[in-house]
């Protein structure tokens, strides 16, 4: 499989019959990781355990940390968007607040190699 990141909420594409196969579409979606998983099978070929090998490509992450996408995110009434500069995030912000008062909308980014984070008081 290719994946996106380590983290339990990742996007996976896949599955593929060889490692070359993987590598390429990984490369080709910007993921950084591919996942492989290993079945360990009893005597009686029951699936007793199912293990994540995560097998990271260098070259990807170089190139895919530096993409970045903002999110902004009512903390009230959950509705959301997607930008890709700052100040499409604070339009958005400011065009909901006002048409909903007494909401708040929240900032998060998105980087591929380091998954969500919140940015705490961007509006301060």
């Amino acid at each position: 499989m290719a994946c996106d990141s380590t983290e339990q909420l990742r996007a996976e594409y896949g599955p593929f019959h060889t490692r070359a196969e993987a590598e390429t579409e990984a490369k080709k979606l910007g993921f950084c990781y591919l996942l492989r998983y290993e079945h360990i099978i009893d005597e009686h070929e029951e699936i007793q355990e199912v293990r994540c090998i995560f097998i990271e490509l260098p070259e990807t992450i170089a190139l895919v940390k530096d993409s970045k996408n903002l999110h902004t995110r009512c903390a009230t009434c959950g509705e959301s968007s997607t930008h890709e500069q700052s100040w499409q995030a604070e339009v958005w912000a400011d065009i909901h607040e006002f048409e909903h008062s007494r909401h708040r909308v929240r900032l998060f980014e998105h980087t591929r190699g380091e998954g969500l984070k919140e940015i705490a008081d961007w509006r301060a």
